[in-house]
């Protein structure tokens, strides 16, 4: 089973700059994709044939956006964060379930998350926000995974999380102590993540090696020097992480062949019951 994570930064910009080849060149089993950025009635026909297509397009128009294309149908779907268990409806305030930044679907097998997390700045109204965000995603990150184990699934939640969690993860970390995405709360929410019910499945793989990176920005010499983040993650119970065998970033192989400012990161897990018809 290859699984995708992929923000497009714009499906109909992506598409315009070779998304589709790239999708039937990789074949992915599973796409997870963020900033979709358009209506469902504008989303190209070509970037999900032969997939199912689930979509949480939110209500900020030419923003957000988080879908996942699946080859067999999923047997349900849920927008935006559920309520607590035993409650009668999420404490969202912010109104986060509205914009389009998380959907999960239950495959056979397993149940997939697309996750688009909230950029922040430093500390500022924005870097309070993300924080909310923070803490109902980790409610919500441990519900779904009581939900997977009581249905007998597997659970993998794919995204843009916005944050690099260790040095490792920023060419130029040194200089990024004090960014939005490298702050050390961020970083410890991270941590307490993949510390217990959830693997970080390309680190797991990749241990020792410093990215590999999947966001450059679009100014200067970023993406020509490889001065990137890694900020796009799948993490997975452990279960299904120890049947990960590879994991990479498709990188484009120069600055005018980029579709995103992103790069799709994808893994093969060995199991290809899961995900998968039965």
């Amino acid at each position: 089973m290859r699984v995708a994570a992929f923000n497009v930064n714009g499906i109909r910009a992506a598409v315009r700059r070779g998304y589709v080849d790239w999708q039937r060149s990789a074949a992915p089993d599973i796409v997870c994709l963020q900033e979709v950025r358009a209506p469902v009635a504008q989303v190209p026909p070509a970037a999900i044939d032969g997939y199912h297509f689930s979509y949480h397009e939110g209500d900020r128009a030419g923003r957000n956006g988080v879908a996942v294309l699946s080859r067999v149908a999923p047997s349900a779907v849920r927008c935006g964060f559920s309520p607590a268990d035993g409650a009668d409806g999420a404490d969202d305030p912010d109104g986060f379930d509205a914009q389009g930044r998380y959907l999960e679907v239950d495959l056979p097998g397993l149940t997939v998350a697309s996750l688009y997390l909230p950029k922040g700045d430093v500390y500022g109204e924005k870097y309070a926000a993300k924080m909310r965000f923070l803490a109902l995603l980790q409610a919500q990150l441990a519900k779904s995974v009581r939900r997977s184990r009581r249905s007998h699934r597997e659970f993998l939640v794919c995204g843009d999380f916005n944050i690099a969690p260790a040095e490792a993860d920023i060419r130029s970390w040194k200089s990024n102590l004090k960014s939005e995405g490298f702050l050390p709360q961020e970083r410890d929410w991270f941590g307490e993540q993949t510390s217990g019910p959830l693997v970080d499945v390309v680190r797991q793989l990749r241990p020792d090696e410093v990215g590999p990176f999947s966001w450059w920005t679009w100014r200067g010499q970023a993406f020509d020097n490889d001065a990137g983040w890694r900020i796009d993650h799948q993490l997975a119970t452990p279960a299904l992480a120890a049947r990960a065998e590879r994991a990479w970033v498709d990188r484009a192989e120069s600055y005018p062949l980029r579709m995103s400012d992103h790069a799709p990161v994808l893994v093969d897990y060995g199991d290809k019951s899961v995900g998968r018809r039965r």
